[in-house]
């Protein structure tokens, strides 16, 4: 078993260079069009010349925005607040509140008490006998 971990390793770096080479974006391939890239890694993958190429030199490495190794994404990590707890965010929604849509509501509200009350009082003098919509 261990006479064919070279031959895994150098096919896993060769599948790794070429898949790492083909979703690229164009713009970010260095030195040659990204096609030529392609066949390098392709044609010098079992030598371990193109994909070793391809990985030092044909691919534009940027720092992420948040850090480049992770103890610098911890570093950069803000804790969570939940939407209650958070002030801002409460004001926000005070702000966002339209008083003429406060207005509406409330004196819909007073309608729908008013006409709740009328229909109560109805119903009562229907049960009293007094109802002048009877015959």
């Amino acid at each position: 078993m261990l006479r064919y971990l070279p031959f895994l390793l150098v096919l896993a770096l060769w599948i790794y260079a070429f898949i790492d080479c083909l979703n690229t974006p164009e713009q970010e391939v260095k030195h040659l069009p990204k096609v030529v890239w392609v066949i390098i890694v392709l044609l010098f993958g079992e030598v371990l010349i193109g994909p070793i190429a391809w990985l030092a030199a044909g691919r534009d490495r940027k720092a992420t925005a948040g850090g480049s190794t992770p103890s610098a994404w911890h570093r950069n990590r803000t804790e969570f607040v939940a939407p209650d707890d958070n002030p801002d965010f409460l004001k926000s929604l005070k702000d966002d509140a339209v008083p003429s849509q406060d207005v509406k509501d409330e004196a819909l509200l007073k309608d729908w008490e008013a006409d709740l009350r009328r229909r109560e009082e109805e119903l009562k003098r229907r049960e009293n006998g007094d109802d002048p919509q009877q015959p």
